[in-house]
């Protein structure tokens, strides 16, 4: 229960929880105080100095705001509310005295710094500066540090705050990052001059406030000023981050994370954050179509024409691919059922029940794990497979959660009970008694390595007993962002990805470049490919109808937790590529199977006058479904869904950056390493 306490700021009295901080409650009565140390998901270190305020009674002297809290505070003498003064001259003094210490080493960077316009030394400096400076000895310098390919440094502008000394090793679990020396020669360091072997590092640029740390793959390319910002979703996993893309003209410059308590916080993952310059490279602009075993460029009405001739009168299947909109594939539905084909959107195989809400997503928010005191993981590694989500999770195991895995081993930077790798192994779970277990919020992690196999549907139900066992909360992570929607729609065939291509003389691949049969292996099928990027899917197609990347069209994704949320256009499609439903509904009039849509909106009515949940943009939606019924399972080793981080889509596998981030994992856990 929360202890209240009344407090007066400034003048106004509010009644907050004493466990707030004083720097808390002036936020709760709408004054700010400035703060460079001090952050909300992060340990206190009070050591910037820079929210100093006076505290009415008591001490002769400012209080750090960020390291007191309101229930340490004494009332006045006749037992008023305690009083706290956030811009008297005292207070006044003390933040100047504050700043001249900070910019008495830092350098005049601003012209030439990329923090410059969005720099908080800059903009508190501009409140409680002083017009010259008193300081005639030589500033001190620093070594800059190599944190790799991702993080640019310039130690010389850092004011020692240790939010990414405290990120790195609270959030992001590595220990690299740390301070070392006292006084004037205390420094940010690695240790043994290491690179961050994270795949969370990029949100210390976020948080450093002033320009020591920077984005390296941004640097020198534009100004805040100049960028049109577009609020929209991630792609690059199932948890559906929340960004901000931001775009100059025609490309997209950089990508920042969003806060969304309830699905990333503020942290996204270094493939969320950088996979940007993929946008740019191996992209398909015009339509191509196969003219003697060789793709030649051709206009839209000669490849909707080669579409139509060979698609007509045959038997077709489509494929949804990853990151593919819920209106895009819902579009590609209405075409090939109305061609008398069969859709399918579980292309790696997995063995999600159809129809069956509760079973392909199971009731979890993920917010549930902020509260568990039991996480069971099964066949998944959240740190490659959703990094953000892990990051909850380890958030939990520090206050106190106990995790279990059944799987392969794996640093997930958390300590876990390792159970097994195998089935047995999760057998063995259902056969335990768990007595106050059951009385403790828990949480039963599902990955879909666990479900890829022939037993998938076992293994699920397996799982699902786990928690009705348990009394625990069920998530069925996926890894594919589009994958949760194509089930809200029904884009699946009775006997999955071979029962859907299984005959066909048509395959129709939207996007499904991770597709694991090679269509032309089917008895020579004519084969569509409609997507992005030249990837796998392009290369054995017969005919590529060039679609928008997710930046380029506003779409509904459906996150692993079930929670719809927007995707907005954040820029335009390169040269005579078109947005995906699009494409589908002019193709539908060339084939003579004309869609009733004429609009986006007019094909969201018809999409959610079918599916009435996706309506609740942003909504976790309670989830329908029958347990499955329990069978036996096989004896093999759950395996792991992703196995390389990096290069899971056409994007990432377009970006340059990312080819060498996966290069420099990969050496990094293959180096021999020293007997300790």
């Amino acid at each position: 229960m929360s202890d209240l306490r009344k407090i007066n700021i400034d003048g106004t009295e509010i009644e907050v929880d004493g466990a707030l901080t004083l720097i808390q409650a002036c936020e709760e009565a709408g004054v700010e105080i400035p703060r460079f140390c001090y952050h909300e998901r992060l340990s206190i270190a009070g050591n910037c100095r820079m929210c100093l305020v006076e505290v009415v009674g008591g001490p002769p002297k400012p209080a750090a705001s960020c390291a007191m809290q309101v229930k340490d505070l004494r009332p006045g003498p006749e037992g008023q509310a305690p009083r706290v003064k956030t811009n008297s001259p005292m207070v006044k003094k003390a933040r100047e005295g504050v700043m001249e210490f900070l910019l008495i080493n830092h350098p005049l960077d601003c012209p030439i710094c990329d923090q410059g316009g969005e720099c908080d030394l800059q903009d508190q400096a501009m409140a409680y500066g002083m017009a010259g400076s008193r300081f005639k000895e030589h500033k001190r310098a620093s070594d800059d540090l190599d944190l790799g390919p991702l993080v640019a440094t310039t130690m010389t502008r850092c004011i020692s705050c240790t939010r990414c000394v405290r990120f790195t090793t609270e959030v992001a679990g590595i220990t690299q990052m740390g301070q070392t020396g006292r006084g004037e020669d205390a420094e940010i360091t690695s240790y043994l001059n290491q690179t961050l072997n994270s795949n969370l590092q990029g949100n210390i640029i976020d948080l450093c406030p002033v320009g020591a740390l920077t984005s390296k793959p941004y640097a020198f390319t534009a100004r805040p000023w100049e960028l049109t910002k577009t609020e929209t979703i991630d792609v690059m996993d199932a948890l559906g981050s929340n960004i901000r893309v931001d775009t100059k003209g025609r490309e997209v410059m950089r990508i920042l994370p969003r806060n969304h308590d309830g699905v990333n916080e503020e942290w996204i993952s270094d493939k969320t954050r950088f996979v940007w310059d993929g946008l740019r490279r191996q992209r398909l602009d015009r339509p191509y179509v196969r003219v003697d075993g060789k793709l030649k460029p051709a206009t839209w009405p000669e490849a909707l024409a080669a579409v139509a001739e060979n698609v007509k009168g045959k038997k077709i299947a489509g494929l949804v691919g990853d990151l593919v909109s819920v209106e895009a594939a819902f579009a590609l539905k209405q075409l090939i059922e109305g061609l008398g084909g069969t859709v399918e959107c579980r292309t790696d195989n997995a063995r999600l029940p159809i129809g069956n809400r509760a079973g392909y997503v199971g009731n979890a928010t993920v917010e549930d794990i902020d509260d568990a005191k039991f996480i069971q993981l099964i066949g998944t590694n959240p740190r490659n497979e959703a990094p953000v989500l892990n990051a909850r999770i380890r958030k939990a195991w520090l206050n106190g959660a106990q995790v279990g895995l059944v799987g392969p081993a794996a640093d997930l930077t958390y300590e876990y009970a390792h159970v097994g790798t195998d089935r047995a192994a999760l057998e063995g779970l259902l056969d335990k008694d768990y007595g106050a277990v059951k009385d403790a919020p828990s949480v039963v992690i599902v990955g879909q390595g666990a479900l890829q196999e022939a037993d998938g549907l076992a293994v699920l139900a397996a799982a699902q007993k786990l928690a009705a066992d348990t009394n625990s909360k069920l998530m069925v992570l996926h890894t594919a962002a589009s994958r949760v929607g194509a089930m809200d729609i029904g884009a699946v065939t009775e006997g999955g990805l071979a029962a859907a291509v299984d005959g066909v003389e048509v395959i129709y691949n939207l996007g499904a470049d991770e597709v694991e049969i090679d269509p032309r292996d089917q008895g020579g099928a004519f084969v569509i490919y409609q997507g992005s990027h030249g990837d796998r899917g392009a290369m054995r197609a017969d005919v590529i109808l060039p679609g928008a990347a997710y930046t380029e069209e506003n779409g509904l994704f459906v996150n692993t937790e079930g929670r719809p949320q927007l995707a907005m256009r954040a820029g335009f499609a390169p040269g005579e590529a078109k947005e995906n439903w699009a494409i589908l509904r002019a193709l539908s009039a060339e084939l003579d199977a004309k869609l009733p849509f004429d609009s986006l909106a007019q094909l969201r009515s018809a999409l959610i006058a079918e599916v009435p949940h996706l309506a609740k943009v942003d909504e976790v939606v309670e989830n329908e479904g029958e347990a499955l019924p329990v069978e036996k399972m096989g004896k093999a080793d759950f395996l792991p869904a992703i196995r390389d981080f990096y290069l899971t889509n056409p994007i990432a596998r377009a970006s340059t950056l990312m080819a060498e981030l996966s290069a420099q994992a990969k050496a990094l856990n293959t180096q021999a390493m020293a007997a300790e």
